[in-house]
């Protein structure tokens, strides 16, 4: 993964974009830097094989966009609605969410790295090949999601709801906190070490109704 703008295999073809982007707008190799976009409509636009540096967008609609091949570094979301977005070969770096609307997202080989993801919403998102390294997820809504072949390695995640998800193949042995708020039995699917399912038996017990007392 690169680390680096420079480091992107399309660096030398980025050009800044003129302007902040429009509704349906298409953007190849736009280099999107510096900008803080309030209440933006970008709806139904397209990117692909561009970059996104040190932008913050406060509210604002992304709704059906898609994105590939997409490196986004510093770049923060506050309220901002990307439901129903798509997200292929995608890279996040250092970025922040919060109180993000991503219900109905399909999100395809991403990385998150050094990322804070706090109140967001994932209802019924698909992610496939996706990896939270060294994260913090707060609070992140994954109800009715399909989760297939994603991993949290060194990350802490705080009051997870997972109410009717589906997981397959998710490792969850690399994060380094793991709190369940709901939907305890949706980690049907998902791979754990022994001391995190010590550490969710309590929460296990609340949801079946199991009382634990001394003799």
């Amino acid at each position: 993964m690169p680390g680096d703008l420079a480091d992107l295999p399309y660096a030398r073809f980025l050009e800044p974009l003129d302007g902040p982007p429009e509704p349906e707008g298409d953007y190849d190799c736009a280099h999107l830097h510096a900008l803080e976009l309030t209440d933006p409509d970008i709806g139904n636009a397209r990117f692909g094989e561009s970059a996104f540096t040190s932008v913050t967008l406060h509210g604002g609609t992304l709704r059906h966009s898609r994105f590939r091949d997409v490196w986004l570094r510093d770049v923060r979301w506050i309220g901002t609605e990307i439901a129903d977005t798509t997200w292929q070969d995608v890279e996040f770096v250092a970025g922040a969410l919060s109180g993000v609307d991503a219900g109905g997202a399909v999100l395809r080989r991403v990385r998150f790295e050094g990322c804070k993801l706090d109140s967001i919403n994932l209802r019924s998102a698909k992610l496939h090949d996706v990896v939270f390294t060294d994260c913090v997820l707060r609070d992140v809504d994954f109800a009715g999601s399909h989760l297939r072949t994603v991993s949290f390695p060194g990350s802490r995640l705080e009051g997870l709801l997972l109410d009717k998800a589906t997981l397959t193949s998710v490792d969850l042995r690399g994060a380094t906190a793991l709190d369940i708020a709901d939907g305890l039995t949706a980690l049907r699917g998902a791979t754990v070490t022994p001391l995190q399912l010590i550490d969710l038996a309590p929460a296990f017990a609340r949801a079946t109704g199991i009382v634990v007392a001394e003799p």
